[in-house]
């Protein structure tokens, strides 16, 4: 069944650069096969995308058209980063992969005023994150079964697949540890088993807020 969660928040991601960080250059952490990035080069970003993973950015690199998106292989966590350079940085499900304190290093490659748009997968644990896994079930068979309806129609074969990690660090560390690094964060717990963190970057020198 090829539904992706990660799909699903594409829109609100896009909405949510575009209203607190207007077209400059992006990053996407753990790009995958690049759909996303695409949609941000389509918004006006001069983007580029990272993936440890050579066969996903092989795929990405052959499915996109012209010179933005670009797409590099790397390990975020020792990468090169250009410091106060991008006006956003995405990571959709990526994050989990790496040592949280990894946010650091996005942070710092944040223009002043620049955001951070992070889509996380968090085990579940507490009765709330049980209780939004519950309502996502029966959404999440819909929605799959709509989307294999309509490849079976149109014969889309999906993308290859990223390897994938169970996640284990849980919301309430996230959230702790966000307050530590990335001042301001807002976290906020999601359906489809995924949460959001949003942070911008202030424009002049102090502890962090978001707008």
């Amino acid at each position: 069944m090829p539904f992706d969660h990660n799909d699903h928040y594409h829109r609100w991601l896009l909405r949510t650069a575009r209203r607190l960080s207007g077209p400059g250059p992006a990053l996407d952490v753990g790009c995958g096969t690049g759909a996303f990035a695409r949609k941000l080069a389509a918004a006006g970003y001069t983007v580029e995308g990272i993936d440890p993973s050579p066969e996903v950015i092989a795929a990405a690199r052959a499915a996109t058209v012209g010179p933005n998106p670009r797409f590099r292989e790397g390990d975020i966590t020792t990468a090169a980063l250009r410091r106060d350079h991008y006006a956003v940085i995405t990571a959709l499900a990526s994050l989990h992969h790496v040592p949280f304190e990894t946010v650091a290093r996005l942070r710092d490659a944040l223009a002043p005023g620049g955001t951070l748009l992070i889509l996380g997968c968090a085990p579940d644990r507490t009765a709330l994150d049980h209780a939004y896994g519950l309502v996502s079930v029966p959404l999440n068979a819909a929605a799959r079964l709509a989307c294999w309806a309509h490849d079976r129609a149109t014969g889309r074969r999906p993308p290859p697949k990223p390897p994938v990690r169970d996640p284990t660090v849980p919301l309430p560390v996230i959230r702790r540890r966000a307050a530590e690094l990335l001042p301001g964060a807002r976290v906020r717990r999601r359906l489809f088993w995924r949460h959001t963190l949003v942070y911008r970057r202030p424009c002049e020198p102090g502890p962090g807020s978001p707008a």
